[in-house]
């Protein structure tokens, strides 16, 4: 692969420079399946993806690990969940034992969990599932728990650089979950230098004792837990949310707390957030106003998805559009993908190419076609789709040009275009074509002599010229009989569709056709 001045390629390059020629590189990600996992949530998964694509084309063999952190405390109900007043009754407990209201899974976690997982094959991405609910809950992070307890001054005093208020002389790096009522309601007060824990539980009042390599009910605070991990699995690079960046946010502390357990901190970048046109603010899986890839995936190819991603720098914030906006996006990524299969770019295509080419690499789900998928331009296509009441077969038989190889990626875009059609385009922009015995409205004078011409023009030079010269001739008889075009238009649309505009008038004929527009006029 040739040099490339890809965000995803100078990662790439950082971490082999950062952190040597390695046998295995591990590229991390994760999140609390607190609620849907968005599409903000997704950024991070598919920069990391890219980096993973990036390093493995360079030669590298590369460990994608995703982790699950659904050992966290359940702290809020989201509002798009049924059931609101079952799920209040599992707060403070581990989102593992709460239960899936949908009955599909073991618990609300795995639900969160599995909707993802089922999606992120569709775009190409296929990580490593780490479930931190299983690791902690077999012991496997007793010796980390143990490690930390016995550095448990060093920890303080590293995050007490960051606090206004510092930790007391007795805080101890661990949190648990009450044995008897699994809240996490409690205060460990105690700590015998071995493998000894004794708790209180303000919620149920139990007093207990914990044995470190015995029970299932420790588990590490966040800022420590994740220096942690970066250790545990040898983690050369992972990237985090602006929040996690700030001065004195957790990244802030992790990169010292990791020498703790014997590691160093990851190759890493800060990524942006993402909001959804026409609605402000950060995303939030616990508030359940929520964007997941789902969603995206209704209106946007799996390519297309990508192309977000891929085509915008993961420190600059965007927003995701459902508006009229698609039609740009998808505008955005044809031309793209005609500039990578272009033979012979001019000048000026030649200056954009390389940047281009590698967009649109990335933006594939796997490899890159051997031919340019088919071209029709996103507007054309809902046209076309509307035109024949949705039926994508109709569609793809109106197309003579289209190979049988480029069918597939051309039904999925036709798919997208529907769900948009029908789900978020605004009302000027939907339309349906009348009926043959809809009642006709009037036309007098010049008028009605124009429309005659045209009725006469689609029926004997239709088939036998093209757009430009049917066109051409259209106008001349305005002009001949003195009609304006707007008022001829007006006419031609309500004829057609019932309304005042449409598509543009001549091209959105010859895409009826001859026979269907003989009857409507």
């Amino acid at each position: 692969m040739a040099d490339s001045f890809h965000w995803a390629d100078i990662t790439a390059d950082k971490i082999i420079r950062e952190k040597g020629g390695k046998e295995l590189y591990v590229c991390a990600s994760g999140i609390t399946p607190s609620g849907t996992v968005h599409i903000g949530n997704f950024r991070e998964i598919i920069s990391v993806a890219l980096t993973v694509r990036a390093l493995r084309e360079k030669g590298k063999k590369v460990r994608f690990l995703y982790s699950w952190d659904d050992y966290d405390v359940f702290r809020k109900v989201p509002k798009n969940m049924p059931q609101q007043e079952l799920l209040e009754t599992f707060l403070r407990q581990p989102i593992t034992s709460v239960p899936d209201v949908y009955g599909l899974y073991d618990s609300y976690a795995q639900y969160n969990e599995k909707t993802l997982e089922k999606l992120l094959p569709i775009v190409g991405v296929e990580p490593e599932f780490i479930y931190q609910s299983v690791k902690y809950r077999n012991g496997d992070y007793a010796d980390q728990i143990k490690r930390a307890l016995d550095n448990k001054d060093e920890i303080r005093r590293i995050l007490n650089e960051h606090r206004t208020a510092p930790l007391p002389e007795d805080w101890l790096p661990v949190s648990v979950f009450c044995e008897k009522c699994r809240r996490d309601t409690t205060d460990v007060y105690d700590y015998d230098g071995e493998h000894t824990l004794r708790y209180r539980c303000s919620s149920c009042g139990a007093d207990e004792a914990l044995d470190l390599y015995r029970t299932e009910s420790a588990k590490l605070p966040w800022r420590i837990d994740w220096p942690m991990r970066w250790a545990f699995e040898k983690v050369d690079f992972e990237p985090a949310g602006k929040d996690h960046h700030s001065e004195g946010g957790s990244f802030d502390t992790a990169k010292k707390i990791v020498a703790v357990f014997g590691g160093e901190a990851p190759v890493t970048f800060q990524y942006d957030f993402i909001s959804i046109k026409g609605r402000g603010g950060k995303i939030s899986s616990s508030g359940g106003d929520v964007i997941g890839l789902d969603d995206v995936l209704e209106v946007y190819t799996p390519e297309v998805t990508r192309y977000l991603f891929a085509g915008t720098r993961p420190n600059t914030e965007f927003a995701v559009s459902f508006d009229l906006d698609v039609l740009k996006i998808y505008e955005d990524y044809e031309s793209c993908e005609r500039l990578y299969f272009t033979q012979n770019p001019t000048p000026k295509e030649q200056s954009k190419k390389a940047k281009s080419d590698r967009i649109y690499e990335l933006s594939q789900v796997k490899e890159v076609p051997s031919e340019c998928p088919y071209q029709i331009s996103i507007r054309h296509l809902c046209n076309l789709l509307q035109i024949h009441d949705g039926s994508i077969d109709a569609v793809l038989r109106s197309l003579k040009d289209l190979k049988p190889s480029q069918e597939a990626r051309l039904r999925q875009k036709s798919e997208c275009a529907w769900n948009w059609i029908t789900k978020f385009a605004p009302e000027e922009f939907r339309f349906s074509l009348r009926s043959a015995d809809s009642p006709k409205p009037a036309a007098e004078n010049g008028l009605a002599a124009v429309m005659s011409d045209v009725r006469n023009l689609v029926a004997e030079k239709m088939d036998n010229c093209d757009e430009k010269t049917f066109g051409e001739a259209v106008y001349a008889s305005m002009q001949e009989h003195n009609v304006a075009s707007a008022d001829f238009f007006t006419l031609m649309y309500q004829t057609l569709i019932g309304k005042d505009k449409g598509p543009r008038l001549i091209n959105f004929m010859y895409a009826i056709g001859r026979e269907r527009l003989l009857s409507l006029l």
